[in-house]
């Protein structure tokens, strides 16, 4: 994709020495947040540099790996502005080992950069910036304000549920659904399927529904970005091709997921009737010690509910067979099912193990929900579960 230069880059491209100096402290920073997205085994050499850009006493700090991108700014204090691309990981990795001070940055000839902190005097081999892809900005148009700990709740319920196979394109992101009112996430890969949803919640700019589907590695760097902050909201914007999330001064850009995500109501129980309530914790302590004894591939559990029991159990031929029991006022009819143990400890960490899960099934065949039982939280989550054949 051509870049139009602008004509202070293409006076830097004819040998003008971008020179700034920078606190090692606030460099630092900001390499961090942005070093995760470089690409580190890549057929373009390019993808694996930082974008280095000096103007108006900013220093703004681009990676990018094609689907996405981050970039980040921070003060310094400019002699001479200019940009230039240096190797992500070794300015990364040579920044740390620096003592805390100021720094200075300057092009030389060839696109070789050379960085001085005290008695240290680093030459670094760069590359042209004219190279490096052009990185959407952030749409002018109006964003939508998201909060912050409502974002992060929503990532950490589903991220855990999205497809890992590349071959199931569309499952390879969780489904973000802004209302006016609301905001929810979904995540599936087949065999499961999260779901959750934070009412009461006023957005502005969101009228009707708008969905997005966000691709599994923005959702980690997100996470990253979410955990760093101080901020109270994030904006968000799109277009045709991109999803943007910014907060202060560092911006998300990802390429969008294209494709139909499934009918995910379609799939929500409806009658699942017979239902038993259990700790968290002690739910996750029996099923972490009966699957030491499951088949390793499978990781399938058996749970037994009866007359105030749900009894949980696995067995295989090669390690043995254990059984645990959890005390629960159950009253229906006795009902054996079968499912992935990693499946029902993934929704219970999501959740700290804490308070109580409702259980709750129609039969053998069916699929199963569980949910915490609280009718007043904040969140609506609900998590549904296929049964396996044991």
């Amino acid at each position: 994709m051509p870049i139009v230069e602008t004509e202070q880059e293409q006076h830097t491209e004819q040998g003008a020495a971008m020179e700034i100096s920078v606190s090692r402290q606030d460099l630092l920073k900001e390499l961090t947040a942005t070093q995760s997205v470089v690409e580190r085994k890549t057929t373009i050499p390019i993808l694996s540099n930082f974008l280095i850009e000096a103007d108006n006493d900013l220093l703004t700090i681009t990676a990018t790996d094609l689907d996405q991108a981050i970039r980040t700014s921070t003060p310094v204090k400019i002699k001479t502005p200019g940009s230039c691309t240096i190797p992500a990981r070794k300015l990364y990795d040579y920044i740390k080992l620096l003592p805390d001070g100021d720094l200075s940055i300057k092009l030389l000839d060839n696109h070789w950069v050379q960085i001085r902190s005290g008695r240290s005097n680093t030459k670094v081999v760069g590359m042209a910036r004219a190279n490096y892809p052009q990185v959407p900005d952030f749409p002018s148009i109006a964003a939508t304000a998201i909060p912050v700990d409502a974002l992060k709740t929503l990532i950490s319920y589903t991220i855990f549920a999205i497809s890992s196979e590349e071959s199931r394109y569309t499952l390879n992101g969780a489904l973000l659904i802004l209302k006016a009112e609301s905001l929810a996430m979904v995540a599936t890969d087949g065999h499961r399927l999260a779901f959750v949803e934070k009412v009461n919640e006023t957005l502005t700019g969101i009228s009707g529904e708008k969905r997005v589907l966000v691709p599994r590695k923005a959702l980690q760097e997100l996470q990253q970005l979410l955990n760093n902050t101080d901020a109270e909201t994030i904006e968000f914007a799109d277009d045709e091709h991109t999803l943007f999330f910014r907060i202060g001064a560092r911006t998300l850009s990802t390429r969008k997921l294209s494709g139909q995500f499934p009918n995910f109501e379609a799939v929500m129980p409806r009658d699942n009737t017979k239902f038993a309530i259990v700790r968290a914790s002690e739910l996750s302590a029996s099923i972490q010690r009966v699957a030491q004894f499951a088949d390793e591939r499978s990781g399938a559990i058996r749970m037994k509910l009866e007359a105030n029991e749900l009894k949980l159990s696995a067995n295989s031929t090669d390690s043995g067979e254990s059984e645990d029991s959890i005390e629960t006022p159950y009253t229906s009819d006795a009902i054996v099912v079968g499912f992935n143990s990693s499946y029902i400890l993934e929704f219970l960490k999501a959740r700290g193990n804490e308070g109580e899960v409702r259980l709750e099934f129609k039969d053998a065949q069916s699929a199963g929900q569980l949910r915490p039982e609280d009718p007043e939280a904040e969140y609506k989550y609900r998590y549904v579960l296929m049964p396996m054949r044991i």
